[in-house]
This record gives C-alpha cells, structure tokens and sequence, in this order.
C-alpha cells in the first residue's frame, strides 16, 4: 500500500509540473526530465524540434536550458557553432557554455559552474539541416549555403516562439563562434529585415557578439600565417616569403589556383613546419592521442589529460555521450532514427564553401547602425581564425562608420588579473581579447568569458581597473 502511495505521490509531481509547464506557455511535450548521469539543477531544460518545411521534411534539433536564477527576468540568447556544418549542442551546450560537461568516462555528466545560463536564458540550435540531429527527408537539402541557413533560422526563431511565447518580448541576443560570424551576422541581417517588413510581432534584438569570428577572409586568411610568426612557430624566411608572395585579396578557400606558386610553396612549408602535433585551435595545449585500445575502453583512459587545466580530450567523452541511446531519448533526440551516429561535425553536408569568402563587414555595419552593440572577441591562442584579423577588420569598420574610439586599447581585469585586451568605438563596438583562450574561448577560459558574456548582455564595458567587480 504504501509503495503505490509513492507512486501517486510521483506521479502528482510529475502531472503538476506538466501542468505548470503549459500553463506559462512552455512545450510540455519538450521538457526534458533528467539527462543520464546528470547532477541535480533547479533550472529546466526543453528539447525538440521545430519544423522549419513540412513539405520537405527539414526539421532543426534544439536545446534550451533556462536561466540557474530568475529565469523570467534574464534574456534570451541564442549560441551557433560554426564549421559549417557543426553541431551548437554538441560544441556550446555540451563542451563550452552550457550548463554540463561530459564526464570523463563519457557516460555521464558534470556541473559547469561557468555556464552563461548563470547570466541568460540558453538556445542552442544544430543548423542547418544535416547538421547532428537536424535532418531532412529531401536529401537535395543538404546542399546548402548562408542564404537557405539564415532563412531557416528566421524561420526556426519564429516557430520557436510560437513553442515559448513567453520570450517574445524578451531582449534576444545572438552569439556564435568561428563560422557563426556568418551564420549570426546572416541571421541579425534577416532579422532586420523582418522586423522592417513586419506590423506585428518584432524581434527585440539587443546585441550581438561572435568569438574568433571569420568576417572576411581576405584578411582572416593572411593573419593565420602571422600567428605561426609571431608565436615562433615558423622562421623568418617562410614568413617573409608569405608576406613577399602572397596577395590574399579575393582568396577563396576552394580555389587553391588563385594564388601563385611561390606562395602555395611558401604556405605549404609552413603547414609542415608547424606540424600535426599541436591544436591549432588553441597552441598552449597539448593534443590528445586516444588509441584503439582506449577507445575500446570506452575512454576509460583518457581522465587523465589535461592540459593547462583544460580536458583536451573531451571531444571524444561528448561524441561518446551524446550517442548514448538513454541520452537521445532523454533529449527527445533522433526521432526519425538516421542511418548514421550523432558526430561534432556533419559528414553529409555539401556546403557551398564559396559562401565562406563574402565580406561580412557590411552587414555588421548595418548592425551597428540598428543601434545594436556588436562585440568582437578572440581567444588570444587561437591560430585558425586569429585575433590580428579580428582586430583589424574591427578598426576597418570603426573608420567606415567614422566612429571614434570611446575606450582606448587597453587591459581589462577578471579577479584582480589581465582578462585580455579591448578597445571601443563609438559607444557601441567592442573588440576584446581573452587571455589564454582557445578558439573555443568558453571551453579553455570558462571564468573570463562568463565575465565578459555577462558584461556584455547587461551593457557593461569590461573593467579596466583591478578593483573586484559585484560580478566576482
């Protein structure tokens, strides 16, 4: 008697918080119960999908992680990965700024006590289609580029909405890193767009901040190269060699034929000089080496590496995790069963990679002039998509909108310690470096990024004093 007293006492639980659920016009059906291995939170997390084409059957996977405190007062953000074609849960959610981390055996997870959901509400969305569990049933979708991604992603946005009206008048603020300078400045630009178009509903976009952001690759590519010099980590002469023979303008990644010989040479000894032996991600750390052996222990092996207090190998205890069958189900995940395991990044996308050269400066330009703070920051060890680029195309763009500088270039502090650099132009665009950080800036300097993240979502200059901040 007593056993099914418990039972009813679970299952009025369970009926009352369903209940609570759609009563504030949450997706009942979306709300994830308890993730496996998951450390008890007081906050809720939904995941699901939204179709953004019925009749072609392309559907975008996502999850939402509310708020730790004051959920109903906190805006809303949404986080894009980049690639293209890499999974925003896979990477935001589960490596970098979500609420966990996987555990090293990859079977369960841990607390991230630097997640952003300490200042924000959390989206994190896998665009586009064929990218982790977003899929379509018109196999022709998967060939794709900016334009269908960012139409998508309006279209998700407004559907999602339509899931959580409660966030429709909330501030929205769109992050991103890597290939998201694409993705986010293309979404920010549609949206404008729609809000111009629309006599109802308007989004209420606040602000916008992209990490290691490719914004044009004429100057991103260049800058590669001027890390590996600057850093040691080619000579002299090949360095000079690729600033002798190397004409960057109009380069397109898929074209290896627009530049000459000499400077294919001169890249080409560079690339072997720097070698396979560190992460070009994030130079100060090591790389991890998982053999087959470990793999079939099912990364048993792997707790011990570290590096710089950053798990290095923790690409391999996610991809583990999140094809946890119990993992899926929890996460409403993979509901049409594909042929193929949930990986970081797509194996089946055929994007137009041509799409990578276009100049994004002039659709942040027209960020800015909406009144929208833009912020551009870099992880300081980041040789991919390297903050000399960053920086640059930050200052190109202050002089076209002739914007003065607000802040000089100067450090900003976290615990009485250098966070990194920034500069400000005009009230209203920011340029920041973290210090120590990855191309990943969450996942390697997880404190220092809350830091900036939080400043920058309740309108703050990052403090260029060593006084401790409320924050700390």
């Amino acid at each position: 008697m007593e056993r099914w007293r418990s039972l009813g006492a679970v299952w009025g639980w369970l009926f009352i918080v369903v209940l609570r659920v759609a009563v504030e016009g949450f997706p009942a059906e979306d709300l994830v119960g308890r993730l496996p291995g998951q450390p008890n939170v007081t906050f809720r997390q939904f995941a699901g999908y939204v179709d953004v084409d019925v009749d072609a059957g392309r559907s975008l996977f996502y999850y939402f992680a509310e708020a730790q405190q004051d959920a109903h007062l906190l805006p809303l953000t949404l986080w894009l990965n980049g690639g293209p074609g890499c999974s925003s849960v896979g990477g935001g959610a589960f490596t970098e700024l979500g609420p966990f981390y996987p555990k090293r055996d990859g079977r369960g997870l841990r607390r991230n006590s630097m997640s952003w959901n300490r200042a924000s509400n959390l989206l994190f969305v896998e665009s586009p289609a064929g990218v982790g569990w977003s899929y379509s049933n018109t196999s022709s979708d998967y060939a794709t580029g900016d334009s269908s991604t960012a139409r998508d992603m309006l279209t998700f946005m407004l559907k999602w909405y339509e899931k959580f009206p409660a966030f429709k008048d909330r501030p929205f603020f769109l992050t991103g890193e890597s290939y998201a300078g694409h993705y986010i400045s293309q979404l920010a630009n549609a949206i404008l767009d729609y809000n111009t178009n629309s006599n109802a509903f308007k989004f209420n976009i606040k602000g916008v901040a992209i990490g290691n952001p490719l914004l044009h690759l004429d100057r991103d590519a260049p800058a590669v190269y001027e890390f590996f010099w600057s850093h040691g980590m080619i000579s002299d002469e090949v360095g000079l060699a690729i600033m002798r023979d190397c004409d960057f303008e109009d380069y397109v990644l898929t074209n290896p034929h627009n530049v000459s010989k000499s400077c294919n040479q001169a890249m080409g000894d560079a690339n072997r000089i720097v070698g396979d032996y560190i992460n070009n991600y994030g130079v100060l750390f090591d790389v991890c080496y998982p053999s087959l052996v470990q793999q079939e222990l099912r990364l048993k092996k792997l707790a011990s590496k570290m590096s710089m207090g950053v798990d290095v190998c923790m690409s391999y205890e996610r991809q583990f995790y999140l094809n946890l069958p119990e993992l899926q189900v929890a996460l409403h995940a993979n509901r049409t069963k594909l042929p193929y395991e949930w990986s970081m990044c797509s194996d089946i996308l055929d994007y137009n990679y041509n799409d990578t050269s276009i100049n994004m400066l002039p659709i942040l330009k027209r960020i800015v002039q909406n009144h929208i703070p833009v912020w551009i920051f870099s992880g300081d060890q980041d040789s991919v998509v390297p903050l000399m680029g960053s920086r640059t195309l930050v200052r190109e763009l202050a002089n076209e909108l002739k914007f003065k500088i607000t802040v000089p270039y100067g450090a900003w502090f976290h615990k009485g310690q250098v966070g990194g650099w920034a500069i400000e132009y005009g009230n209203i665009l920011t340029f920041a470096t973290v210090r120590g950080a990855s191309h990943m800036v969450p996942y390697a300097q997880p404190s220092r990024s809350l830091h900036l993240f939080s400043s920058f979502v309740r309108g703050r200059r990052l403090p260029n004093t060593t006084r401790p901040s409320i924050d700390e």
